[in-house]
């Protein structure tokens, strides 16, 4: 029987732990979508216990707090961080064949020299060790991004936002990170939104722009975007819950922006073409400047409306939301590769039934200049587990060129996510390991090492142009 998370944790065979130790593991992480927070990286944040570095804002372990009947108080509320480190604690023995039973354990090998097992019992024996390592420098924010190994971070950043953070890394010799902004703009795009005029007022001062009709929409989102690229942004980043399409003509564009700017309702079907419009008007300006489009769809967000109404937004309540976008997806890339406006494009879905769709979807828009120019997005939120990740991988390789697969992210706003990385590697390294021991693959560790290092960091970084 194999003892938990040992040296070979997850390599099943002599193939995998070749490739893991001797490519995948020393190799550099480039996290290149993600949420954390610049001003910590910059300010380099301390954490006093782990409920800090832990809890505050992860909303996976608030679900799995949920699903064991801890009352909110516990979770968001205002129970002592002790308390609600138990009551973590308490659930872990429970969450076998979970991710975070998995990331939990890695996090506290790795950064607090943890080998025991998570549970109510060890609580108080977990929470007196990392209260006494998170006084080491190297506990802090920056420290831990230097003993991760991270050569970059893509955050996530909405147009409205100053960057000054980022500035102020970029300027800071004593920091080997690169941080870069990434661009957000769901807010300017969701006109069905009950916020909507609000924040359009606050993109039209930042960008100078009077906002009063389509063109001068498009204006303000083009000035912020340029912003972005003089601050050194590679990437967009649009979370559409549902895929768009649909056309309209300019009047009857300028018509719908005016019933907005006038206070006036707009329904989900009504604001399509106003998305459709803006996304591809926006995927022409990341083709112009080199950037990476990311989109991401089929979130079912905020589905439970009295602990919307209570804690509000991003607490841990959204859930897959299978809707069929396949045409319209098509429809969109359709548009831009007509055009010549197609930038490089990360597609993610939440629904893993879509994997094949989009494996050989790439297929159809993939260009002669960039290989690998579209992508199949790391399996990630509720799929960024041992079974999505090989689903993922396997659909992709089965359906498409794996071997061009720009491979993990953490999609995290903690800074212990970065083991996230070495479950993913371990898990491809297990994989292709399998696949050569079964006479699938020759074992030539030249080509096998060129694959695993491409999907590892390679592959990011030239597809990021880093």
């Amino acid at each position: 029987m194999a003892r938990f998370l040992k040296e070979d944790f997850l390599l099943t065979t002599e193939t995998a732990k070749k490739l893991y130790f001797g490519y995948a593991q020393k190799l550099p992480i480039i996290d290149y979508h993600c949420h954390v927070n610049p001003k910590e990286i910059y300010e380099d944040k301390r954490f006093d216990n782990i409920t800090e570095l832990w809890l505050s804002g992860d909303h996976y372990k608030w679900r799995l707090m949920r699903s064991n009947g801890v009352d909110e108080y516990y979770i968001t509320g205002e129970a002592d961080p002790y308390e609600k480190f138990v009551k973590f604690a308490e659930l872990m023995p429970k969450a076998i064949g979970n991710p975070m039973y998995h990331w939990c354990h890695l996090e506290l090998k790795n950064y607090f020299g943890y080998d025991g097992v998570l549970c109510g019992e060890t609580a108080k024996e977990v929470w007196e060790l990392s209260r006494a390592r998170l006084q080491d420098e190297r506990l802090g924010v920056r420290g831990i991004i230097k003993q991760s190994n991270v050569a970059f971070i893509g955050t996530t950043d909405d147009p409205v936002d100053s960057l000054e953070y980022h500035k102020l890394l970029a300027a800071d010799e004593s920091f080997g990170t690169v941080v870069a902004p990434s661009f957000r703009p769901d807010k300017a795009l969701n006109i069905d939104k009950p916020l909507w005029r609000e924040y359009i007022e606050k993109l039209s001062a930042v960008s100078g722009v009077k906002i009063e009709n389509l063109d001068s929409l498009k204006r303000a989102l083009g000035a912020r975007i340029e912003y972005f690229s003089r601050c050194g942004c590679r990437a967009s980043d649009h979370g559409l819950d549902r895929m768009v399409y649909a056309r309209a003509s300019e009047k009857e564009l300028d018509a719908l922006l005016g019933r907005a700017l006038a206070g006036e309702r707009i329904t989900e079907k009504e604001a399509e073409p106003l998305k459709t419009e803006l996304l591809l008007y926006c995927a022409s300006e990341y083709a112009r400047l080199g950037w990476v489009m990311q989109l991401h769809y089929n979130c079912l967000r905020n589905p439970n409306s009295k602990m919307l109404e209570r804690l509000g937004a991003d607490t841990g309540f959204d859930c897959i939301g299978p809707d069929n976008g396949s045409r319209k997806l098509s429809s969109l890339l359709d548009a831009l590769y007509t055009e010549g406006h197609l930038p490089k494009t990360v597609i993610y879905s939440l629904d893993a039934s879509d994997n094949a769709f989009i494996d050989t979807l790439l297929g159809a828009f993939q260009g002669t200049e960039i290989a690998g120019k579209l992508q199949h997005g790391s399996a990630w939120w509720f799929n960024d587990n041992k079974e999505g990740m090989r689903e993922q991988l396997t659909s992709l390789a089965s359906l498409s060129l794996l071997g061009n697969f720009i491979g993990m992210l953490t999609d995290s706003r903690s800074f212990l996510s970065y083991t996230r990385h070495e479950y993913f590697r371990r898990i491809l390294c297990a994989l292709i390991g399998e696949w050569v021991e079964n006479g699938e693959y020759p074992e030539d560790y030249g080509a096998l090492g060129e694959i695993v290092c491409g999907i590892c960091y390679e592959n990011a970084k030239k597809y990021f142009e880093l």
